[in-house]
């Protein structure tokens, strides 16, 4: 196995500065998600953390519990998914730039 050449090692803290920058990106981007009906609203950042759910109050009724739990778990699901979705876009920049051995 052979030691990476100086501009190889120059290439690799490009990248990783701009993983850096990316992560930042990430940290501070939102994204929302509504049940169809608009009742519940889940915002997620780009590193899959819950920012805010909203309920509406009506769906705080006892009667409707069980809606409101598949709304939630719906919602949430589809900002995660979208949240993914944006931070894969925005990664695969840098990986494609990224020659991985083997690969």
């Amino acid at each position: 196995m052979s030691l990476p050449n100086f501009g190889q090692m120059k290439e690799l803290y490009s990248l990783q500065k701009k993983a850096k920058q990316v992560q930042k990106e990430l940290k501070t981007l939102e994204i929302e998600a509504r049940s169809s009906d608009g009742e519940v609203v889940a915002v997620v950042n780009g590193e899959m953390k819950i920012v805010e759910i909203s309920i509406n109050d009506e769906m705080l009724d006892p009667a409707r519990k069980t809606e409101l739990q598949n709304m939630l778990k719906d919602t949430v699901g589809q900002a995660m998914a979208k949240a993914q979705a944006e931070s894969a876009a925005r990664l695969q920049p840098i990986l494609k730039d990224f020659n991985f051995p083997g690969m």
